[in-house]
């Protein structure tokens, strides 16, 4: 942010230079718009400081919840057993993503497919032509 500052202050000296006559509406202009402009390039640094300091605060607290997450969660996820839980484990043919689907979906006879939760295309489970009565593989 010194870039703008030493901008302004450049600008304040470039004015001075001109040797205009103080009473004279354009230098009246000329000061009033560097002063603005000194104002916005304080305020501008003010900011900066402020969101720096915000940045390394959300810095700690990501990395405390970060730890506290690690500490609550230790390890749940390896030993979670889907399968205990009422869910079939599913290679999905189409993204090759292992999805745990609910038994229940396959429960009901009348369709043959289930959406993929990652890719949103339809796993078949059935025959592959929709008819029950075929000699067809799936593919």
């Amino acid at each position: 942010m010194e870039n703008v500052k030493e901008k302004v202050a450049y600008l304040k000296g470039l004015m001075e230079g001109l040797e205009l006559d103080s009473s004279s509406k354009e230098a009246k202009l000329f000061k009033a718009i560097i002063e603005t402009m000194d104002e916005m390039a304080e305020a501008i640094e003010i900011l900066e400081e402020n969101q720096n300091e915000l940045d390394e605060y959300v810095d700690t607290m990501d990395q405390d919840l970060a730890r506290l997450e690690d500490d609550v969660y230790e390890d749940e996820d390896d030993d979670y057993d889907y399968e205990d839980d009422g869910y079939i484990e599913v290679e999905c043919p189409n993204c090759h993503e292992t999805v745990y689907l609910d038994e229940e979906m396959f429960e009901d006879d009348e369709d043959d497919e289930i959406i993929c939760p990652n890719c949103n295309k339809p796993i078949h489970f059935g025959c592959c032509c929709g008819d029950e009565n075929c000699d067809c593989k799936d593919e």
